[in-house]
């Protein structure tokens, strides 16, 4: 079995995007994007202040204007992509009607497309935010958990309508989330693969994990 090259390289080669409502154009937004391209290619404990500061082209107390810490940085980071990734997932359940199909395709897109568009942020996100202190890595672990109890609920909901046939619905919800979360460690857009045949195809692996069988619908 291959194993996935580390994503460092390829994070490097591509211009790090935060979500456009995350912050308001401004030095605050570029000192957040240059971070964290820096944060995702070199890891946190590798780019220091200074590093920053270089890359923005200003003096390293300037930074601190805006920021308390390296560690506040990466803070923000962290929480703008929980909520980001809340908000989509939370926008596409509220699209998708009542039935717990439907509910299961609309999280499994909306979870695969914010990985897979910004795969700078979800490696920050999931690797980094066990470096922050408890006290500021704790609004970004409420969100994460709001939006694992979204899936958690679908799948509960079609288990108890019949729909879908699982042995431990919490097992199953971690291993869907899993094919979003590596991502960044192995997927390019290709004419071949792009990021909307990647979530139908994320979406029919999981209703499979759910006990479904069947093509999933048409990308809107």
């Amino acid at each position: 079995m291959s194993v996935p090259p580390p994503p460092t390289s390829r994070l490097r080669a591509r211009k790090a995007v935060l979500p456009t409502s995350a912050v308001p154009d401004g030095t605050r937004r570029r000192i957040l994007e240059a971070a964290l391209q820096l944060f995702a290619s070199r890891g946190f404990h590798g780019a220091s202040i200074r590093d920053l500061a270089t890359a923005l082209e200003l003096r390293p107390s300037a930074l601190y204007a805006h920021f308390a810490s390296k560690e506040h940085v990466l803070a923000e980071l962290v929480l703008m992509g929980h909520e980001a990734h809340h908000e989509g997932l939370r926008t596409a359940l509220l699209g998708a009607g009542s039935e717990p199909i439907e509910q299961l395709r609309a999280l499994v897109r909306a979870h695969t497309l914010l990985h897979a568009n910004h795969p700078q942020l979800a490696v920050v996100v999931n690797e980094e935010i066990h470096v922050l202190p408890p006290e500021l890595a704790a609004p970004a672990l409420a969100v994460r958990e709001q939006s694992a109890a979204l899936l958690h609920a679908v799948i509960e909901r079609g288990r108890a309508q019949g729909v879908f046939s699982v042995p431990h619905a919490g097992v199953t919800a971690a291993a869907i989330s899993t094919l979003g979360l590596r991502l960044p460690y192995w997927y390019e857009p290709t004419p071949a693969l792009d990021v909307d045949m990647l979530a139908d195809l994320h979406v029919e692996l999981s209703l499979r994990m759910l006990g479904v069988q069947g093509p999933p619908a048409p990308a809107p």
